[in-house]
Protein backbone atom coordinates (compact mmCIF):
# COMPACT_ATOMS: atom_id res chain seq x y z
CA UNK A 1 0.00 0.00 0.00
CA UNK A 2 3.04 2.17 0.77
CA UNK A 3 4.44 1.66 -2.66
CA UNK A 4 0.71 2.75 -4.09
CA UNK A 5 0.63 5.93 -2.62
CA UNK A 6 4.04 7.07 -3.25
CA UNK A 7 3.28 6.64 -6.77
CA UNK A 8 0.48 8.96 -6.80
CA UNK A 9 1.96 12.12 -7.92
CA UNK A 10 3.68 10.38 -10.71
CA UNK A 11 0.81 9.15 -12.05
CA UNK A 12 -1.12 12.62 -12.36
CA UNK A 13 0.61 12.65 -15.79
CA UNK A 14 -0.41 8.59 -16.79
CA UNK A 15 -1.05 8.33 -20.24
CA UNK A 16 -1.96 5.95 -22.79
CA UNK A 17 0.59 4.64 -25.01
CA UNK A 18 -0.11 2.62 -28.22
CA UNK A 19 2.36 0.02 -28.48
CA UNK A 20 3.16 -1.27 -32.20
CA UNK A 21 4.61 -4.91 -32.92
CA UNK A 22 7.17 -3.27 -35.10
CA UNK A 23 8.66 -0.60 -32.44
CA UNK A 24 10.98 -1.04 -29.35
CA UNK A 25 11.25 -4.17 -27.76
CA UNK A 26 7.52 -4.77 -25.37
CA UNK A 27 10.23 -4.90 -22.30
CA UNK A 28 11.98 -1.78 -23.15
CA UNK A 29 8.31 0.13 -23.61
CA UNK A 30 7.96 -1.28 -20.08
CA UNK A 31 10.59 -0.37 -18.51
CA UNK A 32 10.60 3.42 -20.24
CA UNK A 33 7.03 3.77 -19.17
CA UNK A 34 5.59 6.29 -16.22
CA UNK A 35 3.69 4.47 -13.08
CA UNK A 36 0.07 4.77 -13.84
CA UNK A 37 0.56 4.47 -17.70
CA UNK A 38 -1.93 2.46 -20.06
CA UNK A 39 0.03 0.63 -22.96
CA UNK A 40 -2.33 -0.63 -25.25
CA UNK A 41 -0.54 -3.32 -27.57
CA UNK A 42 -1.38 -3.69 -31.38
CA UNK A 43 -2.67 -6.78 -33.31
CA UNK A 44 0.68 -9.12 -34.19
CA UNK A 45 3.32 -11.02 -31.65
CA UNK A 46 5.55 -9.41 -28.82
CA UNK A 47 8.95 -11.00 -27.83
CA UNK A 48 8.59 -12.30 -24.11
CA UNK A 49 9.43 -12.75 -21.49
CA UNK A 50 8.63 -9.13 -19.80
CA UNK A 51 8.89 -8.08 -15.89
CA UNK A 52 6.62 -5.19 -14.94
CA UNK A 53 7.65 -3.64 -12.19
CA UNK A 54 5.77 -0.30 -11.72
CA UNK A 55 1.57 0.11 -11.04
CA UNK A 56 0.04 0.43 -15.15
CA UNK A 57 -1.86 -1.35 -17.39
CA UNK A 58 -1.05 -3.40 -20.00
CA UNK A 59 -4.07 -3.92 -22.55
CA UNK A 60 -4.02 -5.84 -25.50
CA UNK A 61 -6.43 -5.67 -28.25
CA UNK A 62 -7.48 -8.56 -30.33
CA UNK A 63 -4.52 -10.91 -31.49
CA UNK A 64 -2.09 -9.22 -29.17
CA UNK A 65 0.51 -11.74 -28.52
CA UNK A 66 3.56 -12.32 -25.79
CA UNK A 67 5.18 -15.09 -26.91
CA UNK A 68 8.00 -16.40 -24.35
CA UNK A 69 11.52 -18.03 -25.16
CA UNK A 70 10.54 -21.14 -23.21
CA UNK A 71 12.49 -20.14 -20.03
CA UNK A 72 10.77 -18.71 -16.80
CA UNK A 73 7.67 -16.94 -16.88
CA UNK A 74 6.87 -14.98 -20.49
CA UNK A 75 4.85 -12.19 -18.02
CA UNK A 76 6.17 -11.57 -14.53
CA UNK A 77 3.74 -9.09 -12.44
CA UNK A 78 6.48 -7.42 -9.51
CA UNK A 79 4.86 -4.43 -8.37
CA UNK A 80 1.15 -3.41 -6.46
CA UNK A 81 -1.45 -2.11 -9.16
CA UNK A 82 -0.77 -4.03 -12.19
CA UNK A 83 -3.51 -4.84 -14.56
CA UNK A 84 -2.77 -7.12 -17.71
CA UNK A 85 -5.77 -7.66 -19.91
CA UNK A 86 -6.85 -8.72 -23.14
CA UNK A 87 -3.62 -10.59 -24.29
CA UNK A 88 -2.97 -14.23 -25.69
CA UNK A 89 0.43 -15.66 -23.87
CA UNK A 90 2.45 -18.26 -24.24
CA UNK A 91 5.52 -20.19 -23.99
CA UNK A 92 6.88 -20.30 -20.72
CA UNK A 93 9.56 -22.49 -19.57
CA UNK A 94 8.94 -26.27 -18.44
CA UNK A 95 10.29 -26.21 -15.20
CA UNK A 96 7.88 -26.79 -11.99
CA UNK A 97 10.15 -26.06 -9.53
CA UNK A 98 10.63 -22.72 -10.62
CA UNK A 99 6.96 -22.60 -11.20
CA UNK A 100 7.32 -20.76 -15.24
CA UNK A 101 3.97 -19.63 -16.02
CA UNK A 102 2.07 -18.27 -18.47
CA UNK A 103 1.69 -14.92 -16.01
CA UNK A 104 3.07 -15.14 -12.80
CA UNK A 105 1.81 -12.78 -9.65
CA UNK A 106 4.92 -12.19 -7.36
CA UNK A 107 4.19 -11.38 -3.95
CA UNK A 108 4.86 -7.99 -4.76
CA UNK A 109 1.95 -7.80 -6.90
CA UNK A 110 -1.16 -6.66 -4.69
CA UNK A 111 -4.31 -6.16 -5.76
CA UNK A 112 -3.03 -7.41 -9.58
CA UNK A 113 -5.95 -7.91 -12.01
CA UNK A 114 -5.54 -10.63 -14.64
CA UNK A 115 -8.45 -10.38 -17.03
CA UNK A 116 -10.09 -11.50 -20.28
CA UNK A 117 -6.97 -13.19 -20.98
CA UNK A 118 -5.83 -16.33 -23.44
CA UNK A 119 -3.24 -18.20 -21.47
CA UNK A 120 -2.07 -21.35 -23.59
CA UNK A 121 1.13 -24.07 -23.87
CA UNK A 122 2.61 -22.57 -20.65
CA UNK A 123 3.66 -25.24 -17.74
CA UNK A 124 1.30 -23.49 -15.17
CA UNK A 125 -1.16 -20.74 -16.82
CA UNK A 126 -1.48 -17.72 -13.90
CA UNK A 127 0.44 -18.15 -10.48
CA UNK A 128 -0.66 -15.95 -7.52
CA UNK A 129 2.45 -16.04 -5.45
CA UNK A 130 1.64 -14.81 -2.67
CA UNK A 131 -0.04 -11.80 -4.90
CA UNK A 132 -2.77 -10.83 -1.73
CA UNK A 133 -6.23 -9.25 -3.09
CA UNK A 134 -5.13 -10.32 -6.27
CA UNK A 135 -8.03 -11.33 -9.58
CA UNK A 136 -8.03 -14.00 -12.37
CA UNK A 137 -11.08 -13.25 -14.00
CA UNK A 138 -12.80 -13.81 -17.55
CA UNK A 139 -9.16 -15.75 -18.54
CA UNK A 140 -9.03 -18.58 -20.89
CA UNK A 141 -6.37 -21.53 -19.68
CA UNK A 142 -5.34 -24.23 -21.74
CA UNK A 143 -2.74 -26.60 -20.56
CA UNK A 144 -0.29 -28.63 -21.46
CA UNK A 145 -2.06 -31.62 -23.85
CA UNK A 146 0.98 -33.91 -24.09
CA UNK A 147 2.95 -35.48 -21.44
CA UNK A 148 2.05 -36.86 -18.38
CA UNK A 149 -0.87 -35.12 -16.26
CA UNK A 150 0.95 -35.11 -13.10
CA UNK A 151 4.35 -33.34 -14.31
CA UNK A 152 2.05 -30.71 -15.53
CA UNK A 153 1.07 -27.80 -13.91
CA UNK A 154 -2.46 -26.16 -12.96
CA UNK A 155 -4.22 -23.78 -14.81
CA UNK A 156 -4.79 -21.41 -11.69
CA UNK A 157 -2.44 -21.88 -9.17
CA UNK A 158 -2.74 -19.82 -5.72
CA UNK A 159 0.30 -19.98 -3.19
CA UNK A 160 -0.69 -17.93 0.59
CA UNK A 161 -2.35 -14.91 -1.55
CA UNK A 162 -5.17 -14.12 1.38
CA UNK A 163 -7.85 -12.68 -0.38
CA UNK A 164 -7.28 -13.61 -3.86
CA UNK A 165 -10.10 -14.51 -6.29
CA UNK A 166 -10.83 -16.44 -9.26
CA UNK A 167 -13.65 -16.03 -11.34
CA UNK A 168 -15.19 -16.70 -14.68
CA UNK A 169 -12.56 -18.37 -15.99
CA UNK A 170 -12.77 -21.74 -18.71
CA UNK A 171 -9.88 -23.84 -17.81
CA UNK A 172 -8.84 -26.83 -19.58
CA UNK A 173 -5.80 -29.63 -19.49
CA UNK A 174 -3.03 -29.67 -17.62
CA UNK A 175 -2.67 -31.36 -13.99
CA UNK A 176 -5.72 -29.63 -11.93
CA UNK A 177 -7.92 -26.62 -12.79
CA UNK A 178 -7.62 -24.09 -9.77
CA UNK A 179 -4.77 -25.84 -7.16
CA UNK A 180 -4.76 -23.75 -3.59
CA UNK A 181 -2.46 -24.23 -1.11
CA UNK A 182 -1.54 -22.37 2.46
CA UNK A 183 -3.79 -19.31 1.64
CA UNK A 184 -7.26 -17.97 2.87
CA UNK A 185 -9.98 -15.94 2.95
CA UNK A 186 -10.43 -16.79 -1.61
CA UNK A 187 -12.95 -16.99 -3.67
CA UNK A 188 -13.52 -19.51 -6.67
CA UNK A 189 -16.77 -18.66 -8.52
CA UNK A 190 -18.17 -19.32 -11.92
CA UNK A 191 -15.12 -20.97 -13.37
CA UNK A 192 -15.70 -24.15 -15.81
CA UNK A 193 -13.10 -27.15 -16.05
CA UNK A 194 -12.89 -30.07 -18.04
CA UNK A 195 -9.89 -32.48 -18.95
CA UNK A 196 -8.05 -32.21 -15.89
CA UNK A 197 -7.09 -34.14 -13.15
CA UNK A 198 -8.83 -32.35 -10.21
CA UNK A 199 -11.48 -29.48 -11.11
CA UNK A 200 -10.89 -27.95 -7.69
CA UNK A 201 -7.81 -28.66 -5.79
CA UNK A 202 -8.09 -27.12 -1.89
CA UNK A 203 -4.83 -27.56 0.71
CA UNK A 204 -4.49 -26.06 3.79
CA UNK A 205 -6.79 -23.27 2.34
CA UNK A 206 -9.44 -21.67 4.95
CA UNK A 207 -12.19 -19.60 5.74
CA UNK A 208 -12.94 -19.76 1.94
CA UNK A 209 -15.91 -19.70 -0.78
CA UNK A 210 -16.00 -22.67 -3.94
CA UNK A 211 -19.28 -21.34 -5.66
CA UNK A 212 -21.07 -22.05 -8.91
CA UNK A 213 -18.24 -24.08 -10.75
CA UNK A 214 -19.13 -26.60 -13.21
CA UNK A 215 -16.49 -29.70 -13.24
CA UNK A 216 -17.12 -32.16 -16.55
CA UNK A 217 -15.35 -35.07 -17.17
CA UNK A 218 -12.40 -34.24 -15.17
CA UNK A 219 -11.14 -37.39 -12.92
CA UNK A 220 -12.00 -35.61 -9.47
CA UNK A 221 -14.62 -32.84 -9.72
CA UNK A 222 -13.78 -30.90 -6.19
CA UNK A 223 -11.09 -32.16 -3.79
CA UNK A 224 -11.00 -30.64 0.10
CA UNK A 225 -8.02 -31.30 1.56
CA UNK A 226 -6.71 -30.30 4.78
CA UNK A 227 -8.85 -27.39 5.09
CA UNK A 228 -11.70 -25.99 7.87
CA UNK A 229 -14.83 -23.13 7.61
CA UNK A 230 -15.33 -23.69 3.72
CA UNK A 231 -18.35 -22.61 2.03
CA UNK A 232 -18.93 -25.03 -0.79
CA UNK A 233 -22.39 -24.00 -2.89
CA UNK A 234 -24.03 -24.19 -6.21
CA UNK A 235 -21.28 -26.04 -7.67
CA UNK A 236 -21.81 -29.01 -10.85
CA UNK A 237 -20.12 -32.29 -11.30
CA UNK A 238 -21.08 -33.82 -14.82
CA UNK A 239 -19.82 -37.21 -15.58
CA UNK A 240 -16.67 -36.92 -13.62
CA UNK A 241 -14.26 -40.29 -13.10
CA UNK A 242 -13.69 -40.83 -9.70
CA UNK A 243 -15.94 -38.65 -7.11
CA UNK A 244 -17.93 -35.57 -7.52
CA UNK A 245 -16.73 -34.19 -4.29
CA UNK A 246 -14.13 -35.43 -2.41
CA UNK A 247 -13.85 -34.35 1.16
CA UNK A 248 -10.79 -35.20 3.15
CA UNK A 249 -9.79 -34.13 6.68
CA UNK A 250 -12.19 -30.96 5.93
CA UNK A 251 -14.08 -29.95 8.71
CA UNK A 252 -16.51 -27.14 9.73
CA UNK A 253 -17.67 -26.54 6.22
CA UNK A 254 -21.31 -25.70 4.64
CA UNK A 255 -21.59 -27.97 1.85
CA UNK A 256 -25.16 -27.11 0.23
CA UNK A 257 -26.92 -26.96 -3.29
CA UNK A 258 -24.19 -29.10 -5.08
CA UNK A 259 -25.10 -31.20 -8.07
CA UNK A 260 -23.26 -34.35 -8.59
CA UNK A 261 -24.59 -35.97 -11.98
CA UNK A 262 -22.80 -39.73 -13.04
CA UNK A 263 -23.10 -40.93 -16.38
CA UNK A 264 -21.66 -44.27 -18.32
CA UNK A 265 -18.44 -43.43 -19.65
CA UNK A 266 -15.59 -45.40 -21.97
CA UNK A 267 -13.79 -48.03 -20.03
CA UNK A 268 -10.74 -46.91 -20.97
CA UNK A 269 -10.79 -43.35 -19.43
CA UNK A 270 -10.18 -45.86 -15.95
CA UNK A 271 -7.27 -47.65 -17.98
CA UNK A 272 -3.47 -46.48 -18.15
CA UNK A 273 -1.58 -48.90 -20.89
CA UNK A 274 -4.38 -51.19 -20.86
CA UNK A 275 -4.44 -52.36 -17.26
CA UNK A 276 -7.40 -50.73 -14.57
CA UNK A 277 -5.27 -47.70 -13.00
CA UNK A 278 -6.80 -48.31 -9.85
CA UNK A 279 -6.33 -44.31 -8.68
CA UNK A 280 -8.48 -43.03 -5.74
CA UNK A 281 -9.23 -46.15 -4.82
CA UNK A 282 -11.73 -47.19 -8.24
CA UNK A 283 -11.56 -51.40 -7.92
CA UNK A 284 -11.05 -53.62 -11.15
CA UNK A 285 -14.11 -55.06 -12.48
CA UNK A 286 -14.06 -58.65 -13.17
CA UNK A 287 -17.24 -58.61 -15.40
CA UNK A 288 -19.77 -59.00 -12.74
CA UNK A 289 -19.78 -55.71 -11.24
CA UNK A 290 -23.48 -54.07 -12.07
CA UNK A 291 -21.59 -50.85 -13.07
CA UNK A 292 -19.83 -51.82 -15.82
CA UNK A 293 -21.77 -52.56 -19.39
CA UNK A 294 -19.90 -53.83 -22.35
CA UNK A 295 -17.23 -50.92 -22.54
CA UNK A 296 -19.09 -48.56 -20.68
CA UNK A 297 -18.54 -47.84 -17.18
CA UNK A 298 -20.56 -45.70 -14.34
CA UNK A 299 -18.79 -42.38 -13.86
CA UNK A 300 -18.34 -41.07 -10.60
CA UNK A 301 -17.07 -44.15 -8.66
CA UNK A 302 -18.71 -42.20 -5.94
CA UNK A 303 -20.74 -39.26 -6.09
CA UNK A 304 -19.25 -38.20 -2.66
CA UNK A 305 -15.79 -39.68 -0.72
CA UNK A 306 -16.29 -38.17 2.92
CA UNK A 307 -12.82 -39.46 4.68
CA UNK A 308 -11.82 -37.96 8.67
CA UNK A 309 -13.95 -34.85 7.42
CA UNK A 310 -16.14 -33.96 10.73
CA UNK A 311 -18.92 -30.83 11.81
CA UNK A 312 -19.93 -29.86 8.22
CA UNK A 313 -23.15 -29.44 6.86
CA UNK A 314 -24.55 -31.23 3.64
CA UNK A 315 -27.68 -29.58 3.14
CA UNK A 316 -30.02 -29.66 0.17
CA UNK A 317 -27.21 -31.26 -2.41
CA UNK A 318 -27.84 -33.95 -5.48
CA UNK A 319 -26.30 -37.01 -6.03
CA UNK A 320 -27.06 -38.85 -8.96
CA UNK A 321 -26.71 -42.27 -11.24
CA UNK A 322 -23.19 -42.75 -9.23
CA UNK A 323 -21.81 -46.49 -8.56
CA UNK A 324 -21.84 -44.99 -4.96
CA UNK A 325 -23.86 -42.11 -3.92
CA UNK A 326 -21.64 -41.34 -0.77
CA UNK A 327 -19.00 -43.00 0.91
CA UNK A 328 -18.52 -41.95 4.04
CA UNK A 329 -15.45 -43.30 6.58
CA UNK A 330 -12.73 -42.80 8.20
CA UNK A 331 -14.34 -41.69 12.00
CA UNK A 332 -15.84 -38.74 10.36
CA UNK A 333 -17.80 -37.40 13.03
CA UNK A 334 -20.33 -34.70 13.72
CA UNK A 335 -21.75 -34.08 10.34
CA UNK A 336 -25.32 -32.62 9.40
CA UNK A 337 -27.42 -34.18 6.70
CA UNK A 338 -30.16 -32.79 5.82
CA UNK A 339 -32.34 -32.18 2.14
CA UNK A 340 -29.96 -34.05 0.32
CA UNK A 341 -31.17 -36.43 -2.46
CA UNK A 342 -30.25 -39.61 -3.25
CA UNK A 343 -30.83 -40.75 -6.51
CA UNK A 344 -30.81 -43.85 -8.60
CA UNK A 345 -27.20 -44.73 -6.96
CA UNK A 346 -26.61 -48.00 -7.37
CA UNK A 347 -25.48 -48.22 -3.81
CA UNK A 348 -26.99 -45.01 -1.74
CA UNK A 349 -24.95 -44.94 1.18
CA UNK A 350 -21.23 -47.11 2.06
CA UNK A 351 -20.75 -47.13 5.51
CA UNK A 352 -18.42 -49.93 7.02
CA UNK A 353 -19.00 -49.57 10.76
CA UNK A 354 -21.58 -50.33 14.04
CA UNK A 355 -22.66 -46.82 15.27
CA UNK A 356 -25.61 -45.61 14.63
CA UNK A 357 -25.96 -42.57 12.59
CA UNK A 358 -28.69 -40.46 11.83
CA UNK A 359 -29.10 -38.56 8.64
CA UNK A 360 -31.82 -36.07 9.88
CA UNK A 361 -31.96 -32.58 11.31
CA UNK A 362 -34.00 -31.11 12.84
CA UNK A 363 -37.12 -33.45 11.76
CA UNK A 364 -36.08 -33.08 8.30
CA UNK A 365 -34.12 -36.32 6.30
CA UNK A 366 -32.76 -37.05 2.59
CA UNK A 367 -34.66 -37.88 -0.33
CA UNK A 368 -33.81 -41.80 -1.46
CA UNK A 369 -35.31 -42.44 -4.58
CA UNK A 370 -35.41 -46.66 -3.81
CA UNK A 371 -37.53 -45.96 -0.67
CA UNK A 372 -40.94 -47.39 -1.15
CA UNK A 373 -42.00 -44.91 1.69
CA UNK A 374 -45.74 -44.10 2.58
CA UNK A 375 -47.00 -40.36 3.75
CA UNK A 376 -50.40 -40.87 5.08
CA UNK A 377 -50.61 -37.55 6.93
CA UNK A 378 -49.20 -35.41 4.11
CA UNK A 379 -46.66 -33.65 5.74
CA UNK A 380 -43.81 -34.43 3.29
CA UNK A 381 -42.08 -36.75 5.38
CA UNK A 382 -42.21 -40.81 4.88
CA UNK A 383 -44.18 -42.51 8.18
CA UNK A 384 -41.41 -45.00 8.69
CA UNK A 385 -37.40 -44.45 8.32
CA UNK A 386 -35.18 -45.31 6.09
CA UNK A 387 -31.83 -47.54 6.36
CA UNK A 388 -29.92 -47.65 2.94
CA UNK A 389 -27.73 -50.59 4.06
CA UNK A 390 -28.17 -53.88 6.05
CA UNK A 391 -26.13 -56.76 6.93
CA UNK A 392 -25.43 -58.32 3.89
CA UNK A 393 -23.85 -55.06 2.42
CA UNK A 394 -20.91 -54.92 5.04
CA UNK A 395 -20.65 -58.34 4.60
CA UNK A 396 -19.93 -57.43 0.54
CA UNK A 397 -17.75 -54.69 1.62
CA UNK A 398 -15.49 -56.83 3.84
CA UNK A 399 -15.41 -59.56 1.90
CA UNK A 400 -16.37 -59.29 -1.91
CA UNK A 401 -16.08 -62.50 -3.52
CA UNK A 402 -18.90 -63.34 -0.95
CA UNK A 403 -21.45 -61.49 -3.90
CA UNK A 404 -21.33 -64.68 -5.69
CA UNK A 405 -24.06 -65.77 -2.89
CA UNK A 406 -26.31 -63.15 -3.71
CA UNK A 407 -29.04 -65.02 -5.18
CA UNK A 408 -28.52 -68.13 -2.56
CA UNK A 409 -31.93 -68.66 -0.79
CA UNK A 410 -29.82 -68.27 2.41
CA UNK A 411 -29.02 -64.38 1.43
CA UNK A 412 -32.51 -63.67 0.95
CA UNK A 413 -33.67 -65.47 4.26
CA UNK A 414 -31.43 -62.61 5.68
CA UNK A 415 -32.70 -59.73 4.00
CA UNK A 416 -36.36 -61.17 5.11
CA UNK A 417 -35.38 -61.51 8.44
CA UNK A 418 -33.99 -58.04 8.85
CA UNK A 419 -37.33 -56.32 7.55
CA UNK A 420 -38.96 -58.64 10.01
CA UNK A 421 -37.01 -57.72 12.90
CA UNK A 422 -35.25 -54.31 12.91
CA UNK A 423 -33.45 -55.12 16.12
CA UNK A 424 -30.99 -57.39 13.92
CA UNK A 425 -30.01 -54.62 11.65
CA UNK A 426 -26.30 -53.60 12.24
CA UNK A 427 -25.47 -50.05 13.40
CA UNK A 428 -25.01 -47.87 10.89
CA UNK A 429 -26.85 -44.40 9.06
CA UNK A 430 -30.69 -44.38 9.37
CA UNK A 431 -32.46 -41.29 8.48
CA UNK A 432 -35.29 -40.98 10.59
CA UNK A 433 -37.38 -38.48 8.51
CA UNK A 434 -36.78 -39.61 5.01
CA UNK A 435 -38.29 -36.70 2.39
CA UNK A 436 -40.78 -37.96 0.12
CA UNK A 437 -39.91 -35.88 -2.77
CA UNK A 438 -36.20 -34.63 -4.00
CA UNK A 439 -35.24 -30.97 -3.13
CA UNK A 440 -36.04 -28.82 -6.43
CA UNK A 441 -32.94 -29.53 -8.80
CA UNK A 442 -30.21 -27.26 -10.05
CA UNK A 443 -30.88 -25.37 -13.00
CA UNK A 444 -28.87 -27.62 -15.93
CA UNK A 445 -25.52 -25.96 -17.02
CA UNK A 446 -25.81 -25.10 -21.10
Amino acid sequence: MAAVLAAIPAMAAAAELIVSPVGPALQEVVAQAAPGDVLTLEPGEYAGPITIDKPLVLAGKPGATVIGNGKGSVVTIASPGVTVRGLSVTGSGRDLTLRDSGIYAAKEATGAIIEDNTVTDNMFGIYLYGAVDSIARNNRVVGLKSGRMSQAGSGVTIWNAPGAKVIGNDIRFGRDGIATTASKNNVFSGNRFSDLRFAIHYMYTNDSEISDNVSTGNSVGYAIMFSNRLKITGNISDGDRDHGLLINSANGSDIHGNVVIGRMQPVDRWLSAGQQTGEHGVPASDGTDAAVVGDQRLGPEKCVFLYNANRNRFMDNSFENCAIGIHFTAGSEGNRMSGNAFINNRNQVKYVGTRYLDWSDEGRGNYWSDNPAFDLDGDGIADNPYRPNDLIDQVLWTSPQAKILMSSPAVQVIRWAQAQFPALLPGGVVDNHPLMAPIAPKKAFQ
